[in-house]
């Protein structure tokens, strides 16, 4: 996949979106059915390149289920990319029309809900799925900008933790898990040599780079967008950020040099051979990735650290984000006829027996708030993911955000020349963030004006 410079856009911002609606949906993978049918209800949600198999398989049975529940089939319809997702709302809030139902990222709903296309929950709405009480209340952090004004409906959580190899930790005599990025480096250093790397990180995924930022940025007490809706990415908090997460592999030697061109699953691959002995930013999903590998039994979970580059204490205005607020979300389109179909859809995957099978094939932790109390009960060695739950912050509630994240993204994609040849200067991450500001304070500031 080649990787060019990504260009924020707003959602009603260029013509040619109309034309990236085909190539959004030519990958799309369809089961007993045709969009074109008012009996066919269309799910758009990000293709899943870790578990292919398992994914197609749980398509599968869950149109089958909606089948003989509703009579209704499914159109299954994929996103590979952030970018993806966006232009795949664009494209449906310009037309008027597309899937019935999104899976989207938590940090996407802001965006969603700035369009006005998609369903408002109100009390009718809540009980056509089933209820709002079945849920998770943390899970509602990025559903809307208020309690009463909501469009996000909780799926799956997905809080990020650390992944370690504890075999690795007690070679290099490191008995406690690092709370501050500074030890994480110093740990990461003291685990690298003899064919191993301190750390397995992927700096060319669309995902991942921004989610380091933000955590670094947020420790420091940066938000990257303040209360007054000013962007705060051309700052020390942030460039400190970048700077620590390029020294990782640049100056501090403790990321495989070839890790500049991969994704999170060649980074997971590296930890599950037994080869990294922290794999910082994963989450559930990766469990069932380390049975029967060489990490099976010899890995455990940490939090991420939560105190800032070049400190040794967080500051009086840091945050305690252990992770973004992360997961899933399903919306229904408001501009769609099918919306009792949809509500269908939503309550049999609401369901805990669903919840728990969909953590058993994927490891996304259930946001349905009796499946997550078993599945806890059951499984002790979750505690660190379900402490970074409830120490989960949500991204700035903005319909700028998904630019926002793609700006930040950005900085690292116009960084991986820079990366290859040893070194980002700090003259080039200056112009990078002050490029990603300007991109980022524009779209705000469209936001303001009544925009989208």
């Amino acid at each position: 996949m080649n990787r060019t410079r990504l260009k924020p856009r707003t959602l009603v911002g260029a013509v040619a979106v109309i034309a990236l609606a085909a190539l959004s949906l030519q990958g799309c993978s369809v089961v007993n059915g045709s969009g074109d049918d008012p009996n066919t209800l269309r799910v758009m949600m990000g293709a899943d390149t870790t578990y292919p198999k398992e994914r197609k398989q749980w398509q599968q049975d869950t149109a089958a289920e909606f089948k003989r529940t509703t009579g209704a089939d499914i159109q299954w319809e994929t996103y590979s990319s952030a970018q993806e997702e966006l232009t795949a709302i664009q494209t449906s809030v310009i037309s008027g029309q597309g899937p019935d139902v999104y899976a989207i990222g938590t940090t996407f709903t802001p965006t969603a809900y700035a369009t006005g296309a998609f369903v408002e929950m109100g009390s009718k709405e809540w009980k056509a799925i089933g209820g709002k009480d079945q849920f998770d209340p943390a899970s509602f952090g990025i559903s809307g900008p208020s309690d009463s004004k909501q469009i996000g409906i909780p799926f799956a959580s997905r809080p990020f933790v650390m992944a370690v190899n504890k075999d690795l930790l007690a070679k290099a005599g490191i008995t406690e898990m690092p709370t501050t990025w500074d030890e994480l480096t110093a740990d990461a250093k003291a685990t690298t040599g003899d064919g191993h790397h301190g750390m397995a990180i992927a700096y060319a995924d669309g995902f991942d780079p921004w989610k380091f930022v933000w955590g670094m940025a947020q420790n420091a007490g940066n938000t990257i967008v303040s209360k007054d809706g000013t962007a705060e990415i051309d700052s020390d908090a942030v460039a400190n950020a970048y700077r620590t997460y390029f020294d990782w592999i640049t100056k501090d030697g403790v990321v495989d040099k070839a890790a500049i061109g991969w994704n999170n699953a060649q980074a997971l691959a590296q930890f599950t051979e037994g080869k990294a002995a922290f794999f910082p930013m994963t989450t559930t999903t990766a469990i069932n990735s380390f049975t029967d590998t060489e990490v099976d039994g010899k890995y455990e979970f940490a939090l991420l650290p939560t105190v800032p580059p070049g400190a040794s204490e967080r500051p009086a205005d840091g945050i305690e984000a252990a992770s973004i607020l992360s997961g899933d979300n399903w919306v229904v389109a408001d501009y769609g006829t099918k919306q009792q179909l949809s509500f269908d859809f939503i309550k049999q995957l609401s369901a805990p027996k669903a919840q728990l099978e969909y953590y058993d094939l994927f490891g996304n932790l259930p946001t349905n708030a009796s499946a997550a109390a078993d599945l806890a009960a059951d499984n002790p060695q979750l505690k660190p993911i379900i402490d970074a739950g409830r120490l989960s912050k949500p991204t700035a509630f903005t319909g700028a955000w998904s630019d926002i994240q793609l700006a930040l993204v950005d900085v690292v994609v116009q960084s991986i020349p820079s990366l290859k040849s040893g070194e980002v200067t700090d003259d080039q991450l200056r112009a990078r963030l002050e490029a990603a500001q300007r991109d980022a304070q524009s779209t705000l500031d469209r936001q303001k004006n009544g925009g989208l």
